[in-house]
């Protein structure tokens, strides 16, 4: 079996992890959860990690036809449509992204918003395969951070998005609108019935406590031995109490309002208004009996 030639790019702004996968007979490559720079302070956005992506496959004569999401981040901007524009590569994710639209249109109250996946040229479903080349790729749904996180297994490869960190971080919260730690654990399980040495490659590493480097590449094996989270010996009932009482605390990140009504238009800014600016939407929750005008 052929095996892909796999590169990372690691965004620190936002922790997270992009990929570049080649077929190494054919030259043609995807990319994987891409970033988008942007200042929520200033509202100002940047494309520089992605033109570094973009660069290296040019410099090595690798051809992107893919941008692959593993689901609609809450944490960063999704760099997709510049891929689009500038290789003509196709934006695919999991055909659930519907349900995920569906709960976040009246959130932000998205009038023009469609609701069924349209915005992205592919759907996959699970157990889906489809090809990069001479590559075989094939679709796990995994619900349980959010209802469309699904990873893309590729040769000894599957790209895990934020279903799992390494072992000694744990795994995504799933208390955001539609996830489920029960539903999680459950789709851990099933990845983790994987053979013991597949390569799995995180989405997100953050620095466990005592650790120095970051690092984003680990095994089935090393999780069912190591996870902090979900190693064997931890039940569904022990990690679905210890991931609510851990959720429970977590703030909301830093870019979850923008990233969400982007990410759910595969990575489209709202169209401008008149005056030729895009705008994005912050829902305000008034507690108590403050007066707001």
């Amino acid at each position: 079996m052929t095996q892909p030639i796999i590169e990372a790019f690691f965004d620190q702004p936002t922790n997270t992890v992009s990929y570049l996968v080649v077929d190494p007979q054919t030259h043609i490559a995807a990319v994987i959860d891409p970033v988008l720079d942007f200042d929520p302070a200033s509202g100002e956005v940047d494309t520089g990690s992605a033109e570094r992506i973009l660069a290296r496959a040019q410099a090595q004569n690798w051809s992107i036809a893919m941008v692959l999401e593993t689901h609609a981040h809450a944490d960063h901007l999704s760099a997709a449509p510049f891929f689009k524009a500038k290789t003509g590569a196709k934006i695919g994710i999991g055909e659930h992204i519907r349900d995920v639209q569906k709960i976040f249109r009246p959130v932000f109250a998205l009038d023009d918003l469609q609701t069924n996946g349209s915005d992205f040229d592919c759907l996959f479903a699970d157990g889906e395969r489809f090809s990069i080349g001479s590559l075989e790729v094939e679709v796990l749904h995994l619900p349980g951070h959010t209802p469309a996180d699904i990873a893309y297994r590729i040769g000894d490869a599957v790209f895990v998005g934020d279903t799992l960190f390494m072992p000694d971080y744990g795994t995504a919260r799933a208390d955001f609108p539609g996830g489920d730690a029960r539903t999680l654990y459950r789709s851990i399980r099933r990845l983790l019935s994987l053979p013991d040495e597949t390569r799995l490659f995180m989405c997100h590493d953050y620095k466990a406590p005592g650790r120095d480097d970051y690092r984003w590449e680990s095994t089935v094996g090393q999780q069912r031995k190591n996870s902090v989270h979900v190693r064997d010996d931890v039940s569904e009932e022990d990690f679905v109490a210890m991931r609510t009482k851990r959720d429970a605390g977590l703030s909301a990140p830093r870019l979850l309002l923008p990233s969400i009504q982007v990410n759910i238009r595969a990575g489209r800014f709202p169209k401008a208004e008149a005056n030729g600016v895009r705008y994005l939407r912050i829902p305000v929750t008034v507690k108590g009996e403050a007066a707001i005008g």
